[in-house]
Order: C-alpha cells, then sequence, then structure tokens
C-alpha cells in the first residue's frame, strides 16, 4: 500500500511571499528569469499520453518526459543557472558538486559550457555508465562515501579547502529555480492540467515546480513520491523540520536522500498538496510499463509517480502529468529490475510439483505446459528429500508467463491433470 502524507490547506505562493513565509525564498519571477537563462541549453522536453494509465486513472495522463533531456535527467536546468549565476572570481576557483549520478552530468555540462573546471564527488557503487558519463562531460570525478549524504560532506570538505564553490545537488536558491522551468513547461503544454505527481528527493525539483505551478495556477494540485525505502519528507512534514532518516534502502538512486534541504523542506511544507511513498515492488513495475507502453528507458527514480499512480489510480483527479524525471540507469540494474517488475507483474511463475520417477514422467508435464502456452526457463529435481516416497521426484519449474491470469490457468490445467502444486 502507498503512504498517503496530505498537506493542511495552504495559499497561494504569492500570499506567502507577502508573509515573508517559505516561498519568499524563490520567486515565479526568479523561475521566469531562470527559463529565459536557459532557452539554447536545456529543451523543453515533450509531453507524451499515455492510453493505458489514463484507463486506470479515468482521465487523461501525461508524461513530461525529462529523461529526454541533455545529460539524461531535469538536472542541467538548475546547474546551469546555479553556475551561470557565479562571479568571474567564483567561476575562476572552479565547483565542486555532489551526486549520485544526475546532478553529477548537470554540473559537468553546465561547467563546461559555462568555462568552468568542476570536481564531481559520486558514492562508491554509483552506476559506470554515469560515472563514465560526467567524466566525458568533462568533470574530475572523485570516489566517496556510500551514500549521498556522506558524498555530500566529501565534497563540502573539499570545498572549503580548495576555496571551489560548493553545487548544492537542490537545497539552493538558483537550482530550485532551474528545477521550476518544468512547471512553466508543463503549464503551457497542458493548460489543463488538475494534478501534477513529481518524484521527490532531496526536493528540488517538485518545490521548483510547485513554486511556478501555484503561483499562476494555485487549483492545480501537487503530489510528491517519495520511495519508502528513503523517504525523508513523511517523518519531516509530521515534525515540522528536516529530520534525518538512517538506513536507506531504494533501487531509485537518484532520490536516495535521507534529510530533507531547509530551502527545499519550507517551499515542500507551504506548498505541496502531499507527499506519498511508494514500493520497490510498484517502482519496479512502473519501470517496466514505462518500457512496455510508453517505450521510455526511465530510471527507478524517474519512475516513481508513475508508481504512485499504479498503486491508486482513484485517488488522483485529472488531467494528470506525471514527470518522469531522469532516464539514466546502469543496464545491469534494468536487468535486474525488468526481471523484478516481471516477478512483480505475474509474468514469472515458480511451482514445484511430485512425478513418479518414471522415464516420461517429465515429458508428459512439459506437454501439459506446452499446450497452456507457457515458456519453462529452468527445470530443477530434488530426490533426496526424505518426505518423497521411494519412486518419487520432486520437480522445481521456473516459467514465464503472460500475467496473473494466465498464471492462474497454468495452476488449473496442472490441477486438470492430476498434478498436486505447490508454490
Amino acid at each position: 500500500m502507498a503512504d498517503h502524507t496530505p498537506r493542511p490547506p495552504h495559499g497561494t505562493a504569492a500570499s506567502a511571499r507577502s508573509a515573508g513565509g517559505p516561498a519568499a525564498a524563490v520567486t515565479v519571477d526568479d523561475i521566469r528569469a531562470a527559463h529565459k537563462m536557459l532557452s539554447g541549453v536545456s529543451r523543453a522536453t515533450a509531453m507524451e499520453g499515455s492510453r493505458y494509465l489514463s484507463g486506470l486513472v479515468g482521465a487523461p495522463v501525461h508524461l513530461k518526459c525529462e529523461n529526454l533531456q541533455r545529460t539524461g535527467s531535469f538536472k542541467i536546468r538548475g546547474a546551469y543557472v546555479r553556475i551561470a549565476g557565479l562571479s568571474v572570481q567564483e567561476r575562476a576557483a572552479g565547483v565542486v558538486a555532489a551526486s549520485a549520478g544526475n546532478h553529477a552530468q548537470g554540473v559537468a555540462l553546465a561547467a563546461s559550457l559555462l568555462g568552468v573546471r568542476s570536481t564531481v564527488f559520486m558514492p562508491v557503487g554509483a552506476p559506470l555508465p554515469k560515472v563514465a558519463a560526467t567524466r566525458e562531460y568533462g568533470a574530475e570525478v572523485r570516489l566517496e562515501g556510500h551514500v549521498v549524504d556522506e558524498t555530500l560532506a566529501a565534497a563540502q570538505d573539499c570545498a572549503r579547502e580548495t576555496g571551489a564553490v560548493f553545487i548544492h545537488p537542490f537545497d539552493h536558491h538558483d537550482i530550485i529555480a532551474g528545477q521550476g522551468t518544468v512547471g512553466l513547461e508543463i503549464l503551457e503544454q497542458c493548460p489543463e492540467v488538475r494534478t501534477i505527481v513529481v518524484g521527490v528527493g532531496g526536493g528540488g525539483l517538485v518545490a521548483g515546480i510547485a513554486v511556478s505551478v501555484k503561483a499562476l495556477r494555485p487549483d492545480v494540485r501537487v503530489v510528491g513520491v517519495q520511495a519508502a525505502g528513503a523517504a525523508c519528507y513523511p517523518p519531516s512534514l509530521a515534525a515540522g523540520r528536516p529530520v534525518s532518516v538512517e538506513g536507506l534502502s531504494t533501487m531509485a538512486d537518484g532520490i536516495k536522500v535521507g534529510r530533507p534541504g531547509e530551502v527545499t523542506f519550507g517551499l515542500v511544507e507551504e506548498l505541496v498538496d502531499e507527499v506519498r511513498t511508494v514500493t520497490e515492488d510498484q517502482l519496479s513495475s512502473a519501470l517496466l510499463l514505462c518500457l512496455e507502453r510508453a517505450k521510455l528507458v526511465v530510471e527507478p527514480a524517474g519512475a516513481s509517480p508513475v508508481a504512485a499512480l499504479l498503486a491508486d489510480p482513484a485517488s488522483f483527479e485529472g488531467p494528470v502529468v506525471a514527470v518522469l524525471s531522469g532516464g539514466n540507469v546502469d543496464p545491469l540494474l534494468m536487468q535486474r529490475i525488468l526481471r523484478h517488475g516481471m516477478a512483480a507483474g505475474g509474468r514469472y511463475l515458480s511451482l514445484r510439483l511430485r512425478l513418479t520417477d518414471r522415464p516420461g514422467a517429465l515429458a508428459t508435464l512439459l506437454g501439459v505446459l506446452s499446450v497452456a502456452d507457457a515458456n519453462v526457463l529452468d527445470v530443477g529435481h530434488v530426490r533426496t528429500d526424505p518426505r518423497l516416497g521411494l519412486t518419487e521426484v520432486e520437480v522445481e519449474l521456473q516459467l514465464e508467463t503472460k500475467g496473473p491470469v494466465h498464471c492462474d490457468e497454468l495452476r488449473a490445467a496442472l490441477r486438470e491433470a492430476g498434478y498436486a502444486v505447490a508454490e
């Protein structure tokens, strides 16, 4: 089940600014200026409709494809705005950043475009394609720490020692303003939108989108989504301040952040209507759906809004825009996730059956499966279990199926053929 953390009613961004509230940190005018600055640098990414998700929700669902952005994610927007705002002296000192991959690539490319030297810290074990791409964009890469928070600390130490400017992945006015340009594009591309669903790590993207959208369309609902194994916002919102979460565990490395930023937390608390969490099964199923139905390669963090739609489609008022924040995924991880997603979607079936240990018994069983149109991936035999009779053998089967209905049909066909099925 997805966890929902609703936010109390709030006013518009304009009213919060006039009251000196958290939204004063970033305004829609800042985001408009960032959008102008990004002309010719970032892409106005496509908005693709999804018939499948629209059918589930009962209203139009559109996918904002930031996975097709330069460097494969929205991060180039904020990174470029931040570095472009540095003084001549600051640029000369170079920049330092920390990231699991997407912010790293955004900073590396932005710095290269602006002629600034960059050093990027990445966690040990960061996906190799992200490390390689960051180097190719011109950054010096250093591997430090095992989670983003440890990597952040190492990068901040480097900045203090060298005088380079630290480019925070989410908790800075310019970063949030750059990410908020996604919100302006959504309103332009889908003016009838009623709900925007956004993956949340530190909160830079959802905060920027919320500022731009609530200023122009306060009636639009903004919903954040976190991985249940790395959800720092629900406890922080409950406490009324940023709190740290330990023991982070999720395949969605792009939103694996243990503590909200001070600036982003204030904006999320003020402007984001709700924060939900999704499970690993829901994330892998969402990634598989994006690949199969939408023909889009999306990383787990980028698929989190789709996971939320799959988990509770009736709770979203349409038209809905789900922001696919990135598409940078290690092929090896993709392979594991796809297997996980297929299993979660009922596309694999594991069975155990007892047969008489005689010639032709296995061939007869496989014939039943063939008629039922199951693809046999693996067959194992157990003959030494003391629970087996003298002439019995237990067969373990791994089958590829067409989905849950097909699984039920296979079980029924086997029982009809006289086999006792265990799972």
